[in-house]
């Protein structure tokens, strides 16, 4: 009998792509996004800041759902060691992946002298250690989610700065650094706290078996994205353990809050996984009834991941490098190598917020066909191994 997906999964799925869309249209479009951080409190504006806030839902959700589809995938299969050697192959391709097909899509540098290790990188990386857990009782799994979720954040006085094996593996585990040279190196997704999150959601996929029943589950998701939320409120609002840069009275009522908001993303900070993941599973409680014309795009972009987030990125980069060419300029530009980059010399070029969001609706809107399609194909293809990798 064939595998019935979860709706409820793909649409959250596919929201968080949306929003994360619209983060990288404003990277690469937005006025001198590249050398700015619109968290900077010191500098950003409230619609910049909750441009960009609003986006950081999006790599725990996508985390959390790929733990939960590694579950609900080895339903399928005949016993563990197939699951374990699907999660394998397929975090192994998806470190490729990252190191190759994503990077230069960010980049356009044929010389890769620009690597950016980010969430693709964090989720091979993640499965590869899931593709060992999934032996293990799901309640030792859950064990070592929690501990890698809720222990990471000890880690955080342990500092190294140097470019020796012991380092770069480091920053690999848990230290966000970036290594200077003529390849320059950005470890943005050290993964220990993303590998527990994986960890977290494939046990979350017992939720989702045949005879788990529905207003049960709903009910328990519910009451954990509650619990998050407000363990998460009561950490931040005391500046409790969690977060290395605690919130601070502001010059006005809004930017206090903005404050309490702007917890650490790289790593990951216990603050923000709770800030993040919370929402996420009363979202995933509400929606299971959620099925309409507004809901439909989402599933479809939900369905289909990993085809929208490689096409997303290309398509984004190449019509900068075109606004580029529009605004008199070189799209040699917007090959973004280490020298170039640090070069500064796409800080005058960009466009307004406005002109930002009008972009991100156009590239969503025209994606949905695309990915339409493909989600047909795939549908039509069940037999096409390869097809789950992609």
């Amino acid at each position: 009998m064939p595998h019935k997906r979860i709706a409820s999964i793909d649409l959250l799925r596919g929201l968080v792509m949306v929003i994360m869309a619209l983060d990288h249209v404003r990277m690469y479009f937005g006025l001198g996004t590249w050398y700015s951080d619109p968290t900077n409190l010191a500098e950003t504006t409230p619609l910049l800041f909750f441009t960009r806030w609003i986006t950081h839902f999006c790599a725990p959700a996508f985390v959390l759902l790929a733990g939960t589809s590694a579950f609900l995938h080895g339903m399928k299969l005949s016993d563990t060691k197939a699951l374990s050697r699907f999660l394998l192959i397929r975090g192994l391709w998806l470190v490729f992946v990252e190191l190759v097909i994503v990077n230069f899509a960010w980049t356009f540098d044929i010389t890769y002298s620009y690597r950016i290790l980010q969430v693709i990188w964090a989720i091979g990386i993640s499965m590869v250690v899931l593709s060992a857990l999934v032996f293990l009782p799901i309640r030792v799994i859950v064990a070592i989610g929690l501990i890698l979720v809720f222990g990471h954040s000890l880690l955080d006085p342990i500092k190294a700065y140097g470019a020796f094996p012991k380092d770069i593996l480091w920053y690999v585990l848990h230290q966000d650094h970036t290594l200077l040279g003529k390849t320059t190196v950005s470890f943005h997704y050290p993964v220990l706290p993303w590998i527990g999150l994986m960890a977290l959601g494939y046990a979350l996929g017992t939720f989702y078996v045949p005879t788990f029943e529905e207003a049960k589950r709903r009910h328990g998701l519910l009451w954990m994205g509650i619990g998050a939320t407000g363990l998460f409120l009561l950490l931040r609002g005391f500046n409790l353990y969690g977060e290395p840069i605690p919130w601070t009275d502001q010059s006005s009522s809004m930017f206090t809050v903005f404050s309490f908001l702007n917890t650490t993303k790289y790593p990951p900070s216990l603050h923000f996984l709770l800030m993040t993941i919370g929402p996420a599973l009363i979202s995933l409680s509400l929606s299971e009834r959620w099925s309409n014309r507004i809901t439909s795009p989402f599933v479809v972009f939900g369905k289909v991941p990993f085809f929208f987030y490689i096409v997303h990125l290309y398509l984004i980069h190449a019509l900068a490098m075109v606004a580029m060419v529009r605004a008199g300029r070189d799209w040699h530009e917007y090959i973004l190598s280490a020298v170039g980059i640090r070069s500064g010399r796409l800080m005058n070029f960009g466009l307004g917020l406005d002109a930002v969001y009008v972009i991100w609706i156009l590239l969503v809107v025209a994606l949905y066909p695309l990915c339409r399609w493909y989600q047909r194909y795939r549908e039509k293809n069940p037999s096409k191994w390869w097809l789950s990798y992609l």
